[in-house]
């Protein structure tokens, strides 16, 4: 036995690494033969960045310098473009890392040795769990609706003295349903004003449902909100990890004691940037993309199938007990799409050719989703 088994079989983690799940990334399509391989299981853009971006992504080319860590210049941008201060953005990697600051500053485990508690609906963002025990508070799962919502007046019922901060992701992924402007802002009311409550909007940008909420607007009226948006969906920068939180003063001036330095890098926030100041061309692209979805779900309600409305770039099949079966249906069908146990199968939604096949994979499959 070398002396670095001998190290390795010593070392132990934290006791909560072994009670937490596994984050599951969406694999990759197999390949079949003659089928394209399309990739559905990440609730990834289809389509590449602007022509634009590119060109500013080429030219980057001080990589031998740490970015700034600050991200001034996105900052300023996200200003003007959200109609806020710069002061109430703080940048990070992705809108997961935007969360990951977020909880580290007003989550974890007190002085007590007691743990604080972070509340969500759950099935939510499968990183929830992950973020909230590694920052050493403990978990408060709320089962979500049958028809995939917030249990909102649950969640409001489950508020203790312990509870630090309320997460609710709309549309929450990976069911899809959106929450609306007057149900949120009465669960904001409901709930104690020193408790932060954060509002998810990683898909905001596709979202078309009149009484939806936005994030923004209870940020300027509610001092305790707090909102993570993000530029991997809409805007096809998954791989370069840029989010922001909006936050008032009283709060971002402790999350950026806890924020990650330089965790957006120059490209990331060069690449940012330029896709706001051409966000014309997004919403066309997001467009696109949300006809795309609405031919989906209309394929599959007149299929008989039942899901929950899709705000997303997703839809939500609630396959329960079959939900593997028919992930291994669709690989053999050159898609890869996400099952979640036994609860459900998430398909994002990606090139026509791929919907397409995907519908008509559905079109012939004899244990479909039904309304519980």
């Amino acid at each position: 036995m070398t002396s670095s088994e001998t190290l390795a079989g010593g070392i132990k983690p934290r006791p909560v690494v072994g009670r937490l799940p596994r984050y599951a990334a969406g694999k990759p399509p197999v390949a079949v033969d003659g089928l394209a391989s399309y990739k559905l299981s990440s609730n990834e853009n289809p389509l590449a960045p602007l022509p634009a971006v590119m060109d500013a992504i080429a030219r980057q080319a001080d990589f031998n310098r740490y970015p700034d860590p600050l991200s001034s210049k996105l900052r300023a941008a996200l200003a003007e473009f959200l109609d806020v201060p710069a002061e109430d953005i703080v940048t990070g990697a992705g809108s997961l890392g935007a969360l990951n600051q977020l909880l580290a500053t007003f989550a974890g485990r007190n002085d007590d040795g007691k743990a604080d508690e972070v509340i969500y609906a759950w099935r939510s963002f499968e990183a929830y769990p992950i973020s909230v025990g590694l920052a050493g508070a403990e978990s408060v799962q709320i089962p979500l609706t049958g028809d995939g919502r917030h249990d909102l007046d649950a969640m409001a019922a489950a508020v203790t003295v312990r509870t630090k901060v309320i997460l609710l992701c709309t549309p929450n992924n990976p069911t899809g349903p959106i929450l609306t402007t007057a149900e949120t802002e009465r669960f904001i009311q409901a709930v104690p004003a020193d408790v932060v409550v954060v509002i998810d909007e990683a898909y905001q940008e596709f979202v078309r449902a009149g009484d939806a909420v936005d994030g923004i607007s209870m940020y300027r009226k509610y001092p305790n909100v707090v909102v993570l948006r993000t530029f991997s969906k809409a805007h096809g920068l998954a791989g370069l990890r840029v989010g922001y939180s909006v936050s008032n003063p009283e709060l971002t001036q402790y999350l950026r004691v806890a924020a990650t330095p330089f965790a957006v890098s120059q490209v990331a926030e060069q690449a940012a940037i330029v896709s706001l100041q051409n966000y014309a061309q997004v919403v066309e692209r997001v467009q696109s993309l949300v006809d795309e979805r609405n031919r989906v779900t209309a394929g599959l309600r007149d299929l008989g199938w039942f899901v929950p409305a899709a705000e997303g770039n997703f839809v939500w099949l609630g396959l329960g007990p079959n939900s593997g079966e028919f992930a291994e249906l669709a690989g053999a069908h050159a898609l890869s799409v996400r099952a979640f146990g036994n609860e459900g199968v998430r398909v994002s939604i990606g090139e026509v050719e791929a919907n397409t096949r995907f519908l008509r994979l559905c079109a012939d499959y004899t244990k479909p989703p039904r309304r519980s």
